[in-house]
Order: structure tokens, then sequence, then C-alpha cells
């Protein structure tokens, strides 16, 4: 992914404090491709570095689950219904679906901290101004759609350079990956809660003053961060920006397992996620309050730091088969919420799906980080994000038409059924059911046309 920095900015070879020393942005041709997990000397999870990486994504993660809680309580208080939120989230989700793969590159050309870091800033501002408005009692649809559509095009900018960033920070990558996991899932532990609080307490206007300070902090954490030097060849050399898409899409569609895992999440966002989201947060404000639906978000939260323990211990040899057999317990959560068992009964499978998707969730990066080379890294976590998320926004903005259409509860219980059907489907296709790990520090090559990629890597 990386060679010299487009940005012409000077280079100083031996200095750990200089952006560029530890940006992707080093880096020279040829030579053997290996994980940057293998350099010398980096600590297998613990380190300083790491520990701003971990408490940057844990606040981000902090102030990313207050968001739906604020959405639902400040959009019902005025006055709009599941549609409107379901709209207010997928005017976040486009963007970012839609611009993730340009980031892909564009992290693959520039410095990652340094993009991470000014998106962060601009979603401070967003989440800063959203608050004025609800603090102000004039709150527009179409207002917060806006700001949405600006943060997630922020947010496009700032998840591709977290899939390198990883491996680059810890030798162990699943371990590292599971660190994060737990971090990110007890910032889901408190994050709803909180907002629950806030929205008693103050208003939704609160939430997202405080989602603002999450974005403040973890840009702090960036900043302070340095990463350490990057694999030999790490970078593209001087290509133009079109052809670096391209070779993304090659690398992309060369690798069975990882499209066909995408064309399947497809199917799991337009039916499942997307619905589910915007749905559970409506039905159960609107039964049992805001601070029920943050006790249930807190029970995920739970959940997921349940999965990532688990994702610390278990090493399977079939990472991916793996992840798929948990990720069946996900269907506990929207069942439970359609058939309308109560707050205790919703709670226990928010846990169950929240182990499960965690779970899933560290198998799947580990897989992505492990199985790519870096030099394309960024770029293919692109189209996997893009991919992941393309049908997101249509499952949000159709939420509320067919709750309308079919019963809120119905289309949770739908969603629950396709669940299973998603889960059947991954471990129906053998490549994706048959990947092996891969030790990260193996050497591991590409497969652009200008390079070979070994047969066994994928298994077909």
């Amino acid at each position: 992914m990386h060679g010299t920095s487009p940005s012409g900015e000077p280079r100083r070879s031996g200095s750990p404090a200089d952006e560029d020393a530890g940006d992707p942005t080093r880096g020279g041709g040829g030579g053997s491709r290996r994980r940057p997990a293998g350099v010398t000397g980096l600590a297998p999870v613990w380190s300083r570095d790491f520990a701003l990486f971990f408490v940057a994504r844990a606040l981000a993660r902090l102030g990313d689950t207050m968001l739906p809680v604020a959405l639902a309580a400040g959009l019902l208080q005025h006055g709009y219904g599941a549609g409107a939120i379901g709209l207010a989230m997928a005017a976040s989700a486009a963007p970012f679906a839609g611009l993730v793969i340009f980031g892909g590159v564009i992290a693959d050309r520039f410095s990652t901290r340094k993009l991470m870091i000014g998106a962060d800033l601009v979603r401070l501002v967003t989440q800063a101004l959203a608050a004025g408005l609800f603090f102000a009692g004039h709150v527009l649809l179409w207002q917060l759609c806006v700001i949405g559509a600006v943060n997630g095009a922020a947010g496009a900018v700032f998840q591709p350079g977290v899939a390198s960033t990883v491996p680059r920070l810890a030798a162990d990558v699943q371990g590292a990956n599971g660190a994060i996991r737990i971090a990110e899932s007890a910032a889901q532990l408190a994050g709803p809660a909180l907002a629950g609080l806030l929205v008693a307490f103050s208003s939704a206007g609160g939430v997202f003053a405080a989602h603002a300070a999450t974005y403040a902090l973890s840009a702090l954490c960036l900043l302070l961060l340095r990463l350490p030097p990057a694999a030999p060849g790490s970078r593209p050399h001087g290509g133009s920006f079109r052809g670096d898409l391209v070779v993304g899409w090659r690398e992309f569609r060369a690798r069975t397992w990882l499209w066909g895992v995408i064309v399947i999440w497809c199917v799991y966002m337009l039916f499942i996620s997307g619905p589910t989201v915007p749905l559970v947060a409506t039905e159960v404000v609107r039964r049992y309050g805001a601070g029920a639906y943050g006790l249930i978000n807190s029970a995920l939260g739970a959940g997921t730091v349940v999965g990532g323990l688990l994702a610390l211990r278990l090493r399977p040899r079939h990472m991916l088969r793996a992840g798929s057999i948990a990720l069946f317990a996900f269907a506990c959560f929207p069942a439970a919420v359609g058939a309308g068992l109560g707050v205790p009964a919703m709670s226990a499978g928010a846990v169950a799906a929240g182990a499960g998707m965690s779970f899933w969730g560290v198998m799947w990066a580990t897989s992505v980080q492990t199985q790519v080379a870096p030099d394309v890294l960024n770029r293919i976590h692109a189209y996997d994000v893009a991919g992941s998320l393309a049908m997101m926004p249509f499952g949000q903005a159709v939420a509320g038409p067919a709750a309308t259409v079919l019963g809120a509860d119905n289309v949770l219980l739908v969603a629950g059924a396709m669940t299973l059907v998603v889960c059947t489907s991954l471990l129906l296709v053998p490549a994706i059911r048959n990947l092996l790990r891969v030790d990260p520090r193996a050497p591991l090559a590409r497969t652009a046309p200008a390079v070979r990629r070994p047969a066994r890597r994928e298994p077909r």
C-alpha cells in the first residue's frame, strides 16, 4: 500500500517521532512482502502506541453507541416517527458506503494517522452543530440528514486506515483485534446507558455534545500516536488514482472468500441490520422509554465483551467457519423484540447477539488483515466496508414503510429468520468455510497482475 508520499513531505528516515517515519508512506519497492506484524521488536499486543489506539477506538465507539438513543429520543420528541429515524441513519450510512472506496485509495497514498485525525475533527464539528440545534429546540429532519451526510463522508476517510493500523501496532493480530473488540464492547455497554441518562436529565442535545467530545478525545489520542515503520514495498509507486482503484478491485475479486462474504453480507444489511437498528430503537423507546432502550443496548455491549473474550482465547483453524457458527446467535435479538417478550428477554437476546457478532467480527477482521498483503490492505478493507454497508441505507430507509405495511414486530421476526439464512449461506460456500488461518509472520504475496498469488491461500 505505500511508496513515496504524494504529499511531497520530506522524509527523515531515523526519527521515530516523524509522522512519515511511522506512517504507511514509508517503504520502497520490491522484496518479499511481509505482514508488519513480523517486524522485529514489535510487541505481541500491548505497547504505548497500541494503548493510545485502543483508547481512541473505545472513545469513538462510546460516542457511536450513544447516537441511536439521541436520534430516536430526539426525533420522537419533535414529532417524527420510525421512518424519519431510519432516514436520518441512512443519511450518514449512504455517503460512508459510497465514498469509503475512495477513502481506501487516499489512505494508501497519504498519512493514515493524519487522515484519521482530520476526520475526527470534522465529526467533532458536525456533532457539536447537531447538539446546538437540539439545545435551541429548532430541529428539522433535513438538517440532521445533512449533518449525518458530512459525518458519513468523514467516516469514509477515517475507516480504511483502521485495518492497516492494527497489524502495524501488534504482532498478535487476533489478540489485538480481540482487545479492541472488548474495548469497543465496554463502550457499547456504557454508551447507551449514558445516553439514556443524558436524555432523561438533559436532552438529546446533551448526548450529541458528549458524542462530539468523544471525537475530540479520539483525535487527541491519535495525535499522540506514533506508528512504527511500514513493511518494505507497502505503498503504491506513483500510480494514478484510477489505477489504484482498479488494482484494489482486482485484489478484491481475486479472493472468493472475501467477495463471497460481502455478497452475503449485503443480504444481512438489507434484511437484518438495516431494519433492526431503527425499528428496535423506535419500538423499545415507544413502549418502554429511552432508559429501557439504553439497558437493552448495554446488554448488547455486555454480549460483545463476552464475544471479545472468547476471541482472545479461542484460535480456530478455520476462522470464518467458527465465526459463522457464532453469528447464528444474532437471531435472538430481533426475534426477541419482534415477539414482544419484554425487556428481560430482549436483554438476554441482546447478550447472545452481541457475543456472536463480536466473535464473528474478530475472526473476520483478523482474516482480512492476515490474508491480504499490506500494500493493498487499505483498499481491500475499503471495498470490504463499502460492500458490507452497501445495502444498509436501503434497509434503514425502508424500515419505516415496511413497518407500516407489515408491522414492526413482523419485520423484526423476519430479520431474525434471515439471520439463520445468512449464517447458513456463509457455511455453504467452500472458500469461506475452508479458509485456513495464516501466521501473520509468514510472507504474503499479492494477487495483482504483476505478482503471483499462491494457490494455497484460498480454498475453493
